[in-house]
């Protein structure tokens, strides 16, 4: 199964049968209350002598000009923020394979509520871990300590057996290896539940320019721990597809639900080359189509 699907989240969950999945990622609009959105811009360097003076300055004195490419954006507010969540959460319990896991990524706004929520759909045993993926990139308030981390809830169906990889971990350095020994340091030591990843880079060949992207490296660390190859890997907001990259890199397949076209259009061009079934709902009345 390598498919994108393009429709509501909730729809396509109770299609599913009971344990059609291995592992799910999902990573819901954060209710920030406002708009997200990104625009692609292309900057080019302005030779002397131009007529055109460009808008930006560069290092060095040098002038640039940017043109806007286009933008992506979705709307980040709910009046009840977790009624739209419960049932949808309640669907990746059940879809879920006896020993598999779901990782529900959001920020410290609303993660909270959502594990009192998660803890009395799974059992609060099955909650594992709250890990915080930590960054260091964007604006710094001058009126409280910097937000620069998400939470990512890990709740296991079966809490007494489920998918965990010891040797799939990926190692960190030492950061202070002269306090072990050469062997360790040049092994690595296992990460904690506080991971430090950076952002996407905006210049970077991984960026796709569709908002809240999510970078591989995280994805990649919960797939190859949490699945095995051949494992069915979901996530129902899908939003650039990062998840399913993660999972074909690794010989996992995917389900990758979003209702924003948007989103499937984006998904389809950065993972072309996986062959996904693409899956687009159909046209309203008087939206066109054939005939």
């Amino acid at each position: 199964m390598r498919r994108i699907i393009e429709g509501d989240n909730l729809d396509v969950l109770r299609a599913l049968d009971d344990g059609a999945v291995n592992l799910i990622y999902i990573d819901p609009p954060f209710n920030t209350g406002r708009e997200q959105r990104h625009t692609s811009m292309r900057t080019e360097r302005v030779e002397s002598g131009e007529a055109d003076e460009g808008d930006r300055t560069g290092f060095g004195g040098r002038r640039y000009r940017t043109t806007e490419l286009g933008s992506q954006a979705f709307a980040d507010a709910f009046d009840d923020f977790l009624g739209f969540l419960e049932p949808r959460l309640i669907e990746c319990r059940r879809v879920l394979a006896a020993d598999g896991s779901l990782f529900l990524h959001l920020d410290p706004r609303e993660s909270h509520y959502a594990k009192v929520l998660l803890d009395g759909i799974f059992g609060r045993a099955s909650f594992l871990n709250e890990i915080v993926w930590a960054y260091d990139y964007g604006g710094r308030s001058k009126r409280r300590w910097p937000a620069k981390h998400d939470t990512i809830l890990w709740y296991a169906k079966d809490p007494e057996h489920y998918t965990f990889d010891y040797d799939a971990i990926d190692r960190i350095p030492y950061m202070a290896p002269g306090l072990v020994t050469p062997e360790k340091a040049e092994r690595g030591k296992v990460p904690t539940d506080v991971w430090w990843q950076t952002v996407v880079p905006t210049s970077g060949t991984e960026r796709t320019g569709y908002p809240t992207q999510k970078p591989l490296a995280v994805l990649e660390r919960i797939i190859r721990v949490h699945s095995r190859p051949g494992d069915v890997v979901a996530d129902f907001f899908a939003g650039s597809g990062t998840t399913g990259d993660a999972a074909a890199r690794n010989d996992r397949d995917f389900l990758l639900v979003d209702s924003n076209p948007e989103a499937i259009d984006v998904m389809a061009s950065r993972l072309e080359g996986w062959q996904p079934e693409i899956v687009r709902a159909a046209p309203m009345a008087g939206e066109g189509g054939a005939g």
